[in-house]
């Protein structure tokens, strides 16, 4: 009820359009290094996407949704409610992910956009569509630090920039091999960020990948939990 017809929808619309659109001019700019179609395209969004807008998109979804029990008395009004914290703290989890579940779609439909305007020939490969589906799951990881992050910060805007910082600490991560150790950079691993090749392609590292997405999820989610229920964050 709270989304609805809100200005969230604005965000979840036009900022996935910039990497695509950078993404795909990085492509067309390069066609004599990049020759692998589809892979390729899909290599040059995932840079700008996965790095620096999808955290932070979660992360302006994650604030607004704290942002009204944050102004005037409504935090009282919010843990007073005949819901158990529990409940409550999901439900806003499940809103966030129900958000970016759409916006992987919309990312999805403009990288089919941008293959075509770039004349791709057919259809993305399959393998897309499960890269797509994994770093979704990561974003269960993410959706749950920020939230955390957007519940104990008043401010709309520290938590999304503390978003954008960790996204590029994540590639770091990423590039050393330690990306399972950072929680921004699940979401690089399970989409294949800017790579041609599956990096989860064996047993271990998908094994690894998804028990680093659960083991960050259930912490934060605790966490934030145990924070409600003894601290009592202040408003």
């Amino acid at each position: 009820m709270k989304l609805k017809h809100s200005v969230i929808y604005l965000a979840f619309i036009a900022i996935p359009i910039i990497p695509a659109i950078m993404g795909t001019f990085n492509y067309l700019q390069n066609l004599e290094l990049l020759k692998s179609s589809w892979y390729s395209l899909w290599t040059q969004i995932t840079l700008f996407y996965a790095s620096f807008f999808y955290a932070p998109l979660i992360g302006i979804y994650c604030s607004y949704t704290w942002r009204l029990e944050h102004t005037h008395n409504n935090w009282n009004h919010f843990m007073s409610m005949p819901v158990s914290i529990v409940d409550s703290y999901l439900a806003k989890l499940l809103c966030i992910m129900k958000v970016t579940i759409l916006t992987q779609l919309w990312i999805s439909v403009l990288y089919f956009i941008g293959g075509k305007l770039a004349g791709l020939p057919g259809i993305f490969p399959p393998e897309i569509v499960f890269w797509l589906i994994r770093g979704t799951l990561a974003a269960a990881a993410i959706a749950s630090l920020q939230l955390l992050l957007s519940m104990v910060i008043r401010n709309f805007a520290i938590p999304i920039g503390i978003a954008l910082v960790g996204s590029i600490a994540g590639t770091l991560m990423t590039n050393a091999d330690l990306g399972n150790f950072w929680p921004y950079s699940l979401m690089m691993l399970g989409m294949n960020s800017n790579r041609n090749e599956n990096v989860l392609a064996s047993m271990s590292d998908t094994v690894s990948y998804f028990i680093s997405v659960i083991v960050f999820f259930l912490l934060f989610f605790g966490i934030a939990i145990w924070q409600l229920k003894t601290k009592d964050v202040r408003s």
